[in-house]
């Protein structure tokens, strides 16, 4: 593996991207996480933000959800929310982030007895600031958590209509293995039915027939991770046939054991291959990095030409489902980024 220019690694992190895996609670860095606890009076298990870097440690999913879970007990006002969904817009318009698609879990939040309005009310407050200062544009992501009930999942459903005209889609997310997506086939007519668009959690941990569900029987409009592709020729013939967008985490699956490294990472076979992939940060705080951290990291790892970082970055815009003439807008700015004089001669 060649060590990757400071000027193409500047190039990663600055290029115009769109984030479309991004959970909001996964981007609680340990700072903030202890601000919010003295603020609510919220104890926790560990004595130092030092003590809660060096738990994310992680042998698999289940493993990180189980400190993931513990951490979003200090999210309880409204004001938590847009203050976790703002240092994320902050962060993110520092690597090139001009669009993110970001899920939310009010699962996690209801369940403790946290109002649903305070949850989507504060996230989508710090979205509307993101536009107006960051000039970043975003959509909201409602999630269900698998390891649910399906009419947990249809309640969940119902207490979000009255926030319909903020939703963007639905989504499925937590523990895969075991939770396949053909449980929740009701709770995601029903979103249809509402005009919610549909995306889900598949073949991470879980394998390829997952994929194949969430295709055919949510009508998910991108697979989120989606590496076990690989291990079914079919599904991948179809994958590149109707340009199915793939949101690929590099360090998440680093971080929980889906491979060994990131030169074993098959990002860019799947790109070679013709797949619509992206490159994604999906908990940033517990994994190790954002978005253009993302993107730097496993170019250097896999020998990515600028070439093929462009076409990552154009992959995440045309993934999105924004508008055609934002989506014009947004890879126009990508072009005119890429032409610059003093970019041209990075390799």
């Amino acid at each position: 593996m060649r060590e990757m220019p400071d000027d193409l690694a500047t190039f990663a992190r600055d290029l115009p991207k769109a984030e479309l895996h991004l959970h909001i609670e996964g981007t609680l860095e340990p700072e903030l996480m202890f601000d919010l606890a003295r603020r609510n009076g919220v104890s926790l298990p560990f004595a130092s933000v030092d003590e809660v870097r060096r738990a994310y440690v992680f042998s698999d999913l289940q493993s990180f959800l189980d400190i993931y879970y513990a951490g979003c007990r200090v999210l309880i006002q409204e004001q938590d929310f847009y203050d976790l969904a703002w240092a994320y817009l902050a962060r993110a318009a520092t690597q090139g982030v001009r669009h993110a698609e970001i899920f939310f879990d009010p699962q996690t939040h209801i369940d403790r007895g946290v109002p649903f309005e305070a949850v989507v009310t504060g996230i989508h407050r710090a979205l509307q600031e993101g536009r107006t200062r960051l000039d970043i544009t975003s959509g909201l992501i409602l999630c269900f958590l698998r390891h649910l009930s399906a009419e947990a999942a249809m309640q969940t459903l119902n207490e979000a209509l009255p926030y319909r005209d903020w939703i963007l889609a639905v989504g499925l997310d937590s523990s895969e293995v075991g939770y396949p997506p053909a449980k929740f086939k009701d709770v995601y007519d029903r979103a249809r039915e509402v005009g919610l668009l549909a995306v889900a959690h598949a073949g991470e941990e879980g394998p390829p027939s997952y994929i194949w569900e969430a295709l055919d029987l949510l009508h998910a409009r991108r697979i989120d991770h989606g590496v076990r592709c690989m291990e079914d020729e079919r599904l991948m013939e179809r994958l590149v046939e109707e340009q199915i967008p793939l949101t690929v985490c590099p360090l998440s699956n680093v971080r929980l054991r889906v491979f060994p490294d990131l030169r074993s990472h098959p990002l860019k076979q799947l790109l070679d291959r013709g797949l619509l992939v992206t490159v994604n940060s999906d908990d940033p705080a517990y994994f190790g990095g954002y978005v253009g951290d993302n993107l730097q990291e496993v170019a250097s790892a896999l020998d990515l030409s600028r070439e093929q970082v462009i076409a990552l970055a154009r992959n995440s815009f045309i993934a999105s489902f924004i508008s055609e003439e934002q989506k014009r807008r947004y890879l126009d700015e990508l072009d005119r980024f890429a032409a610059q004089p003093s970019l041209k001669t990075i390799s």
